[in-house]
């Protein structure tokens, strides 16, 4: 249930309205929107008597939530929520590239793929810590050494760090080095997990599984958003169907049907989803188009020697080309692509390193 505050609505009233749908056995989520109050009542309780409420000082009004999601829903907020991470603006009018390597092998490849990425102008540096694998015989990332390694150059090189999450035990640790939380498309469905992540309040990038519906994508955003944190992120990364010829297939149509439901941002892997290099660049251009308000792409400067996911990884002069092509349509689009300033550019003016020493470690 939406409760509407009328525009001359005091503080107290709201709050008011507010500790009578708690006492009710409902969450009270309180948004501003344009010139009014809004109070999404939400949760299982005591029935909502919407008469009694409308007698209630500045109520002005008071509707059904149609939809089963009702805080990631555009009846709950009109406008696009823009989620900040550590200062990088990800949706509305804005364009925002996450990059860097599938997983974290060392700290002198982690180095090594940030300059790269954070000069051709990603604004988030990606690396995994903790890698989920179908083999088990496969490498798992390098846990909390490799969180360690990724806030150091994060911090270094001035860049948002996104890693992911893959049980409630990791959560305190990955919080405590990351500024945008992953949550996997094997873990969208991870209730106890999305809860705990919610619970933290830092940014969550919550990528789609690998065979769920938007709206079961959109009820698991919930989960994070009924813990009281808004800064959700949504990732289309492909689903399964029957073709063979990409890893997964690239679900575009999600892009406009998510922004004409809900207000959260949401991004596109082409990475994972085409699982070849020579398709990446065609899959992400395809998604900006679509309204997507950014990228997540995997680069490596060695692919070949890569531990994980080393064929859909682009190189860094492909991502360079890439981002010219993204802020053309994002321009097209009238959005302004988010590029890092340049004062805290990791190369000086003859392109060499400041931190000589992290290469040879």
């Amino acid at each position: 249930m939406l409760i509407i505050m009328n525009s001359q609505a005091s503080e107290r009233e709201i709050e008011e309205v507010a500790a009578r749908v708690r006492a009710l056995g409902r969450a009270a989520h309180v948004a501003r929107r344009d010139d009014e109050t809004v109070i999404g009542a939400v949760g299982e309780g005591r029935r909502l008597p919407a008469e009694a409420l409308l007698r209630l000082p500045g109520v002005a009004n008071v509707v059904p939530l149609p939809k089963p999601y009702k805080l990631a829903s555009r009846d709950f907020q009109h406008d696009d929520s823009v989620v900040m991470v550590r200062g990088v603006p990800v949706g509305g009018r804005h364009t925002a590239v996450i990059a860097g390597p599938c997983t974290v092998e060392g700290e002198a490849m982690l180095w090594r793929i940030a300059r790269h990425c954070r000069e051709r102008g990603a604004a988030i540096l990606r690396g995994g810590a903790f890698k989920p694998r179908s083999s088990p015989y496969s490498f798992q990332g390098l846990g909390a050494e490799a969180l360690a390694m990724l806030r150091a150059c994060g911090d270094e090189l001035g860049m948002p760090v996104c890693t992911e999450v893959m049980e409630t035990r990791q959560v305190e640790a990955v919080a405590r080095h990351a500024d945008l939380i992953q949550v996997g498309a094997r873990n969208m469905q991870n209730y106890s997990l999305l809860s705990e992540v919610g619970k933290t309040h830092k940014p969550v990038l919550l990528k789609r599984g690998l065979s769920a519906s938007v709206k079961e994508w959109l009820l698991s955003a919930e989960y994070v958003l009924a813990e009281g944190n808004p800064n959700v992120i949504l990732c289309e990364r492909g689903i399964k169907t029957f073709e063979e010829s990409v890893r997964y297939s690239l679900d575009v149509t999600s892009v406009p049907v998510v922004r004409r439901d809900s207000h959260l941002p949401i991004l596109v892997d082409p990475s994972h989803a085409a699982g070849r290099r020579e398709l990446v660049g065609a899959l992400a251009l395809a998604g900006i188009a679509a309204g997507a308000h950014g990228l997540v792409v995997e680069v490596h400067d060695q692919p070949e020697t890569a531990l994980c996911d080393g064929p859909q990884a682009l190189l860094p002069g492909d991502l360079e080309g890439l981002m010219g092509k993204v802020q053309k349509i994002s321009e097209a689009l009238g959005r302004k692509l988010f590029r890092p300033a340049r004062e805290h550019c990791p190369l000086n003016a003859a392109g060499n390193d400041r931190h000589p020493q992290r290469e040879s470690r």
